[in-house]
């Protein structure tokens, strides 16, 4: 339903009235009269808001100011959802209801122990210990240690993965004051290269989308409080 044109129609019903009724005719002409150009007014000021009317100045208000939209868009995306503070409150928030101690089992898990010991007989091999090595056996004769070696570098990695001082370390960096900068940072970064896609057009349907249905109200009214200053006005 446009309401719009139901308004202006109605006025333009009235001033017909007006003009044909045999009784009250000077009541109607002045109600309708009055209406239709309260509601051409408001429905005209709306028009001007998203089109540009050739020889009246200031119409186009929404592609004319592209770049302030743009601009005041970003501004309360940044400025009120996404601002540091508020990203260090999430963090914050989500760390305390995390578990208290992070689960690094599955990093654990992925270590590849038996590299590291070969890397360990390397070293030895290379160093001042290859030649006693060599004596008693070379690098086989420290493979028997391969498993129970691998088995206590993990338990002494877990007992360190698990230690108060680790997990203190972990949670710090995770709610550094630097990690919500970056995070808004990053956030500001998508929300420029987002804008920057924006055309005015595009600026104007979404504008026009959003408050367009409830701006046909503004017709109504002005042709309702038309029509009453109209009447008043046939009465003085």
């Amino acid at each position: 339903m446009n309401k719009s044109l139901i308004t202006n129609l109605i006025a333009i019903v009235l001033v017909i009235a007006g003009f044909l009724s045999p009784v009250y005719a000077d009541v109607l002409l002045s109600i309708g009269l009055f209406a239709l150009s309260g509601a051409i007014t408001n429905w005209l000021a709306i028009h001007m808001l998203f089109e540009r009317v050739p020889l009246l100045y200031g119409s186009g208000v929404i592609p004319n100011q592209f770049e302030d939209f743009k601009s005041g868009i970003k501004n309360i995306i940044m400025l009120q959802f996404f601002t540091t503070d508020n990203i260090k409150r999430f963090i914050q928030s989500e760390e305390e209801s995390a578990k208290k101690t992070l689960d690094l089992t599955p990093v654990l898990d992925a270590v590849d122990y038996d590299n590291i010991f070969q890397k360990l007989i390397d070293a030895i091999n290379a160093s001042s210990l290859g030649a006693m090595l060599k004596m008693v056996g070379g690098a086989e004769a420290l493979e028997p240690l391969r498993q129970p070696v691998s088995e206590k570098m993990r338990a002494a990695l877990q007992e360190i993965a698990q230690s108060e001082r680790f997990q203190a370390a972990i949670h710090k960096s995770l709610s550094t004051e630097k990690l919500s900068a970056d995070i808004s940072v990053h956030i500001e970064k998508i929300v420029d290269a987002r804008l920057n896609e924006l055309t005015p057009d595009m600026v104007k349907n979404i504008i026009q989308h959003m408050i367009k249905k409830h701006l046909g109200w503004l017709v109504v009214w002005g042709g309702v409080f038309g029509g009453l200053i109209g009447l008043i006005a046939s009465y003085i």
